[in-house]
């Protein structure tokens, strides 16, 4: 499989497990807006290697996750402030144009130290 994005948890804001209820995770770079880093599991900002797709996987941890949509600017945002939002909630549609969305599946909070990555099938 082709990696074509892999990153580094480096801290969880202290109101990310709020949204545990709501299958989801919002990831930003280190220089994310104080209001907003309390939220985030804040990242190292990487370059992005190619295209991120639909049936694409994100490994989160020792955890996969099939990539049913991805929305208009995940690259640009991923690659220039390491932000975007993960739904796990098997959207076919990405419901708004920061989000990639992945299969339904129960999901576990990340630790700090916690790799990313996007790989190609």
């Amino acid at each position: 499989m082709q990696t074509v994005y892999q990153t580094k948890i480096n801290q969880l804001g202290p109101s990310v497990p709020d949204f545990l209820g709501e299958k989801m995770f919002i990831l930003f770079g280190a220089d994310a807006p104080s209001e907003l880093a309390d939220y985030c599991l804040l990242i190292d900002v990487n370059e992005i290697n190619g295209e991120i797709e639909k049936g694409d996987i994100l490994v989160l941890g020792n955890q996969q996750y099939t990539i049913t949509s991805v929305g208009d600017v995940v690259k640009k945002n991923l690659g220039s402030l390491g932000h975007i939002t993960l739904k796990f909630n098997g959207s076919e549609t990405a419901e708004l144009p920061g989000t990639i969305h992945l299969e339904e599946r129960d999901i576990q909070m990340p630790q700090a130290g916690t790799t990313l990555q996007i790989l190609k099938k």
